[in-house]
């Protein structure tokens, strides 16, 4: 094996989510911050989110006469 070309490893990264849980895991960068995780995550949560930036929804409420 080549020497000096793996990156450095951490076994106890740190993960932080934006709903404010850590985790430690291993990983090649020291600290990560990530935007979705198990406990805020829609599909685990079962809570359905809907971001609506452009008012796609009341426009496909209009063309099809939707309440």
């Amino acid at each position: 094996m080549k020497q000096d070309i793996h990156p450095k490893y951490y076994s106890e990264s740190k993960v932080v989510c934006s709903c404010g849980k850590t985790y430690t895991t291993g990983s090649t960068k020291e600290e990560m911050r990530i935007e979705l995780c198990g406990s805020c995550h829609p599909f685990y949560t079962g809570e359905q989110k809907i971001v609506d930036t452009e008012g796609r929804v009341e426009r496909l409420k209009r063309r099809y006469n939707l309440s």
